[in-house]
């Protein structure tokens, strides 16, 4: 794959960031909005920007992958190993990358109740769907069960966390809130509970009926699905919450 067009040798119509004003920043390609944070493209042949950008989801869309779903989780030797980007450069794109996932998890200034299982998924899924090892996370909410905070309790390796119920809960105290949802992720994509999945739940729920801090659902999240335990078993028949 060769390019010899640079930015400057475009109409203004055609450059991204003349674009992203005048259009507005949705109708640019993933390529053009890699160009803006690329400046000038050195890479093979000397592309421009936006042959550059075109250039780097090309080498991580190979063996067909989704270059999206690489890129989410790229890391600075994946993008320092391709012709063209350096330090500075990868930096940039792994800079907007986590800025893109802290703005989405930012609540907005009206705070929606989280009503259903989807909801808190939807909620949930840019801090646990994609991670490459297991993320244990609390989601405390109040009475009208609203977000408060998102907290990762621990990460552990590509099959398996650990997460203590004194730990979840000490979490869920000092926020004072008084709903919580817990969620982890499987990196295998699998979202079957294991035995210990049940387990900590059992542990959970017990601890939430003595503290009257209701424990609504516990949600496993990978590869683009989820389980709702609380809707796939019957573990909160045996420890009612109270609503």
């Amino acid at each position: 794959m060769t390019y010899s067009l640079r930015v400057a040798d475009l109409p203004a119509s055609e450059r991204p960031r003349e674009r992203l004003v005048a259009e507005g920043k949705s109708h640019l390609s993933t390529a053009e909005l890699l160009a803006i944070l690329l400046g000038t493209g050195q890479g093979p042949g000397k592309l421009s920007a936006v042959g550059l950008g075109d250039y780097i989801l090309h080498r991580l869309g190979q063996n067909q992958r989704d270059p999206m779903a690489v890129l989410r989780d790229v890391s600075v030797a994946e993008l320092t190993a391709i012709h063209g980007v350096g330090l500075a450069k990868a930096s940039s794109i792994l800079a907007a990358i986590e800025l893109g996932k802290r703005v989405f998890q930012a609540l907005p200034p009206e705070r929606l109740p989280l009503e259903s299982p989807e909801a808190a998924v939807a909620y949930l899924t840019p801090e646990l769907m994609w991670e490459a090892q297991e993320h244990f996370a609390v989601l405390m909410l109040d009475i009208k069960n609203r977000p408060m905070a998102t907290r990762v309790i621990t990460i552990g390796t590509a099959t398996e966390t650990l997460a203590h119920p004194r730990e979840i809960f000490r979490e869920v105290i000092r926020t004072g809130s008084t709903r919580v949802i817990v969620a982890h992720n499987h990196p295998s994509g699998s979202v079957a509970p294991s035995p210990e999945d049940l387990a900590l739940t059992r542990q959970l729920l017990q601890g939430a009926q003595v503290l009257g801090l209701p424990l609504l659902d516990h949600l496993i999240l990978g590869g683009g699905q989820f389980t709702s335990l609380r809707q796939t078993t019957a573990i909160w028949d045996e420890y009612p919450q109270g609503v």
